[in-house]
């Protein structure tokens, strides 16, 4: 089962993908003129704005919450450690490549989720699914994706999180990784229990919290590290670029690992995201776009980075070839593999061993902890476009809560690299899937930022039109016109 579970993975995870989510993000980039620099600022004030005229939905700053909390996961702290641990130093610079660029891919699937969203029971449903069905009018397509989100968000991904906290209490106190893993499914399934709005209420306080506490706890260790800071900064350009002399002979497993984990920690091009952005009330999709694309910086400019640079000043990391083969050993003793043991390591050369311990476990907490709530949400989305409103859809969605408490356990128990594994088919297969559909519609999310960008120019507070773009089956917005 490992041997196939790693060769389908390789299937997903071919250099095509690679090269797909680079280039995407290029395209978006260029075809907004680059609207992650561009309007950065107003990206900012977005945030905290939202159409008060509209009953149905959340409020911005709870989708930027919802969407950070599926962000800031494992991926930040275990992710991070992953990449440098296969891919060197360097692998993080392809992380911030795949971020700014990927601003532009996120940009535009959560515009396209916003034009293309619906309404169901009270509340805004959208995605890929939805704007592959209404956009591309390419239902069988908007099945396969819906399918494949339920499995992974459902099933697969929720396991890499639930691994990630087990793992870290478990060396940190010599707790039964069972024990913690009841106890975090029990907390899961109180949440999810309540719907997307308890969701929204907690990931709106908890996730940027503890984002802002964790950068800080790493702007201290780096202050204390400080002479080192400008060796690492020069190793992770050097070995992002080939020119390292021990790491130059996995400069394809740098940039592959930097684009895999930062597309795993940032989402950006996956298609979950943009389910998220749906559930907004703006009165125009780009809004939206622009706040979710200034999350992908929150999260892999900023926490990716924290943990990165607290890793390699204080050296708590090994490097691994593709054989297994060790590069680059530590001076930590008993490191092992890549895990969170190198996060733990670093912050324990402040605060000693158990204290060091306690916080990395109880920041992977909290951030797998509300990234599990954002998987629920994407999986439940997909399964309400499946099978619509009705009984049906209230019986399944109760199989899927049980059956994601149950992958929570699942994954606390079993062995991290299959665990990470299957969670990487997940997003892949997602991936793919909903890159080429974003490109295929890129015409619609441009048409759409230039009517903002118009109205802006003309001093109004942009209001959306399908109509006024000749964009077909946008029926939501002519319904709140």
């Amino acid at each position: 089962m490992d041997k196939l579970i790693d060769l389908i993975n390789g299937w997903v995870w071919s250099p095509a993908l690679v090269g797909l989510c680079l280039l995407a993000g290029l395209y978006f980039s260029f075809g907004t003129r680059f609207i992650q620099v561009r309007r950065f600022g107003e990206m900012a004030r977005l945030l905290f704005s939202t159409d008060k005229s509209q009953k149905e939905g959340i409020t911005s700053f709870q989708a930027f919450s919802m969407a950070l909390s599926g962000r800031v996961g494992t991926g930040n702290i275990v992710g991070v450690a992953t990449a440098i641990g296969y891919g060197g130093p360097g692998a993080i610079v392809w992380m911030w490549i795949i971020a700014f660029l990927g601003a532009g891919s996120a940009f535009a699937e959560a515009t396209l989720a916003q034009i293309f969203k619906d309404s169901h029971n009270g509340e805004y449903r959208g995605g890929p699914a939805y704007y592959i069905e209404k956009g591309l009018r390419a239902k069988w397509l908007a099945v396969i994706f819906a399918i494949c989100a339920v499995i992974a968000c459902g099933m697969f991904l929720p396991p890499v999180q639930a691994n990630g906290i087990a793992i870290s209490f478990a060396n940190t106190f010599d707790i039964n990784p069972a024990w913690i893993g009841l106890g975090v499914a029990l907390l899961i399934g109180i949440v999810i229990i309540g719907g997307v709005q308890r969701i929204a209420n907690v990931a709106q306080v908890v996730a940027p919290f503890m984002a802002i506490l964790y950068i800080l706890l790493a702007i201290i260790i780096l202050i204390i590290h400080a002479s080192a800071v400008p060796a690492v900064f020069g190793d992770m350009i050097r070995s992002a670029f080939g020119m390292n002399e021990a790491l130059g002979g996995i400069l394809g497993s740098t940039i592959a690992w930097g684009v895999k984990r930062g597309i795993y920690s940032n989402e950006a091009g996956q298609g979950t995201a943009p389910i998220v952005a749906a559930a907004a009330k703006v009165s125009h999709p780009v809004k939206q776009g622009m706040v979710q694309a200034f999350s992908v910086y929150v999260d892999t400019l900023l926490v990716c980075t924290a943990t990165a640079v607290m890793i390699l000043a204080c050296q708590t990391y090994n490097v691994y070839n593709a054989q297994g083969g060790l590069l680059f050993a530590s001076q930590v003793a008993n490191l092992g593999e890549p895990d969170v043991s190198y996060t733990t390591a670093a912050i324990s050369t402040l605060l000693g061993g158990k204290i060091g311990g306690l916080v990395v476990s109880i920041a992977l907490f909290f951030f797998a902890f509300t990234t599990i709530m954002a998987y629920y949400y994407y999986a439940e989305t997909n399964l309400v476009y499946l099978f619509g409103k009705g009984r049906m859809e209230q019986v399944l969605i109760w199989v899927l809560r049980i059956l994601m408490i149950a992958s929570v356990y699942y994954g606390s128990i079993n062995k991290a690299n299959k665990i990470w594994s299957l969670g990487d088919i997940g997003v892949g297969t997602m991936a793919w899937i909903n890159i080429v559909a974003i490109l295929l519609l890129s015409r619609m999310a441009f048409k759409a930022l230039r009517s903002y960008e118009k109205q802006k120019k003309e001093g109004k507070d942009p209001e959306f039109d399908p109509d006024e773009l000749n964009i077909k089956n946008a029926d939501i917005w002519k319904k709140n016109s």
